[in-house]
């Protein structure tokens, strides 16, 4: 009788994911005695009467590595702890259905489950690990803010279209001699913003890392305008990020709007536009480094199945594949280092963090 292990993904849709289920099924199909098993959007599939779950065999899984999304689907609302259950009035109540999700693992003979997630998707695994189940996870999130490894596969496709973004409003901030605001993904951590002014070539990068003042963005603008009013900028700011206030505090709010509307209160010579990225960076073909680092941390994932080393999440870290239990991965948060070689090459060339 084959062994069963379930994917299931949870959390945002991120480029790779589809590379990451494709290199499970590709992995197992090298062993006679595994299936592999798929679980619709999320928890539900396992959770719904009658199961949504699909058979993943390699001519499912063909091709799919360079789609973006999931053919599996996802959601980041339906955790078995805090499960929405409709109820006789019509209304829906948050319960905890963890203990029918492990129910259906056992009855319909699942050996393990592999879950792909972040930050919040991991909480959720550890709890099911601390209840008996065998899970393995694997680190998925655009914001990197996974600690205990080295990248979470997403993030260098979420930060390749941001510079791309960055290298399109330069050309129209530079006919226009205006300032141009680029607000990205972020609200804890700032690695994509960061990146994209790097590599974007950006005038000011604004991380929910480090509170800005306004006075000191302000100062780098004028920097960039001559007498005549000629010349251009580009802030990227992440959207987390806070502004200082005299009194030493933080203020956070729609951000990329309220930096306009404080350039604009100062009468700021440049005229102003902003764009907000949103989920354009969530969508898209996965680019070559996230399909290799999902297709890698798919393939280990199966393996500590094969091996038993449940509880623990599969990682790359300095250039190899290891694991960590997902205990230590969900104590720490993967910030911005204020000390990182990131935010010293930053500064090195400029780059204003109004700090």
């Amino acid at each position: 009788m084959k062994k069963r292990i379930l994917i299931v993904n949870s959390g945002g849709d991120c480029p790779g994911m589809n590379a990451v289920i494709r290199a499970i099924v590709k992995r197992a199909s090298q062993e006679s005695n595994w299936e592999i098993i798929g679980s619709i959007n999320g928890f539900d599939g396992i959770l719904s009467e009658p199961l949504e779950i699909v058979p993943l065999t390699e001519e499912r899984v063909e091709g799919i590595h360079i789609q973006g999304g999931t053919i599996l689907r996802t959601n980041n609302k339906r955790n078995p702890f805090c499960y929405p259950i409709k109820q006789a009035d019509g209304s829906e109540k948050n319960e905890d259905v963890s203990d029918k999700l492990i129910y259906n693992l056992k009855v319909f003979g699942f050996d393990a489950v592999i879950h792909i997630g972040g930050n919040e998707s991991h909480k959720i695994s550890l709890k099911l690990s601390e209840k008996g189940v065998n899970i393995v996870g694997i680190p998925k999130t655009i914001n990197n803010d996974l600690a205990s490894t080295d990248y979470s596969f997403g993030f260098q496709t979420a930060a390749q279209i941001a510079t791309e973004a960055v290298d399109k409003l330069t050309t129209t901030a530079n006919s226009h001699n205006r300032v141009i605001i680029l607000e990205v993904m972020g609200r804890d951590a700032g690695w994509i913003a960061l990146s994209a002014s790097i590599a974007g070539g950006a005038e000011v990068c604004l991380i929910p890392e480090i509170p800005f003042s306004m006075d000191k963005v302000i100062k780098k603008l004028k920097s960039r305008y001559n007498s005549d009013g000629r010349g251009f900028a580009n802030i990227v700011v992440a959207e987390g990020a806070h502004f200082k206030d005299e009194k030493g505090g933080v203020i956070s709010g729609n951000i990329s709007h309220e930096i306009t509307k404080r350039l604009k209160e100062i009468n700021f010579e440049a005229d102003i536009r902003e764009t907000i990225l949103g989920h354009l960076q969530r969508g898209g073909t996965p680019i070559a480094f996230d399909r290799i680092l999902a297709t890698e941390l798919g393939v280990k994932a199966f393996e500590l199945v094969e091996e038993k080393k449940y509880g623990t999440m599969a990682i790359h870290k300095n250039g190899e594949l290891a694991y960590v239990g997902i205990q230590d991965v969900i104590n720490q948060y993967n910030k911005v280092d204020l000390s990182h070689n990131l935010i010293h090459t930053a500064k090195g060339i400029g780059i204003s963090f109004g700090d």
